[in-house]
């Protein structure tokens, strides 16, 4: 078995879009982490996942609720992602323009795409939990997506139709 960082250092030549996923805690309040181990799983019927590490601050609500919100992050939105990944922050959505949707999830504006999720099944492997999403609703917007590669932010190459 190779050791963490050897495939933390491979895995990191996989260029990944970046998502920040949502969910609203017990108390009601806006709470999310910024994930790009993401993907969808099936098309009929229509399901995404998204793995989530135990460690995370909103961990306990993403377990715990019925529902989450994938927003799949735009090229001008890498100040968004980097507030999402920091363990330093306690509210995150603090400065952070969003829109409570009519589902209850809370929606982060100018995203380039927005899935939100009813929770299907929830897989518990290794540091990190998996949750599967029916997508229930859906938006979607013109621009150009934040790509994650070894381990910095990054852009597509050349224009895009």
């Amino acid at each position: 078995m190779i050791p963490p960082d050897e495939f933390r250092r491979v895995l990191g030549h996989f260029a990944t879009g970046v998502t920040v996923i949502t969910v609203c805690d017990r108390d009601g309040r806006p709470t999310g982490l910024t994930a790009s181990a993401f993907t969808s799983v099936s098309l009929e019927p229509p399901l995404v996942l998204v793995c989530v590490d135990h460690k995370a601050q909103s961990y306990p609500a993403l377990v715990a609720g019925k529902m989450f919100a994938v927003n799949i992050l735009g090229l001008e939105q890498e100040v968004v992602s980097r507030r999402f990944a920091t363990t330093k922050i306690d509210n995150k959505f603090d400065g952070v323009p969003f829109t409570l949707s009519p589902l209850g999830l809370p929606l982060i504006d100018h995203s380039l795409a927005q899935l939100e999720c009813a929770t299907v099944n929830v897989y518990l492997e290794g540091d990190h939990t998996i949750l599967v999403g029916r997508v229930e609703r859906s938006h979607s917007a013109e621009g150009a997506p934040l790509v994650y590669y070894r381990g910095r932010y990054d852009r597509l190459s050349g224009p895009t139709p």
